[in-house]
């Protein structure tokens, strides 16, 4: 496996150990719809949470959330909406948040970004 795939995967688990201390309940992890991947789809009180992890070693290049891109947004959208009708729940409180992680050997910080952004469906 890659470095940045492995840097990935510390990235999610770092976030999925941050949203269970918060009280999520996580439903599930790298779920798939068509070509989108939801990093993690998790739970906390009636509200359905959608999360994207984005992972770097520094922000050099910019911060972590900032390469959640508007193409993203709406293939969020659209796999959220499958999901939600897959597992029908039409009528579920929705939220769309992003993990940024910065991992390097001097730190490791995560921030969570709660209703991070909404897709636009086009």
């Amino acid at each position: 496996m890659a470095a940045h795939n492995d840097k990935g995967k510390q990235g999610e688990e770092l976030a999925l150990e941050t949203i269970l201390a918060k009280g999520y309940s996580v439903l599930h992890t790298n779920w798939r719809f068509q070509k989108t991947e939801v990093d993690i789809i998790a739970k906390i009180g009636n509200t359905l949470v959608f999360l994207e992890v984005k992972t770097r070693s520094s922000d050099y290049f910019g911060l972590p959330e900032s390469f959640v891109t508007e193409a993203k947004k709406r293939s969020f959208g659209r796999a959220s909406e499958a999901y939600c009708q897959l597992n029908q729940l039409n009528d579920a409180d929705i939220r769309y948040d992003i993990m940024a992680v910065i991992i390097n050997k001097k730190t490791q910080v995560v921030q969570h970004f709660e209703d991070a952004f909404f897709p636009e469906f086009l």
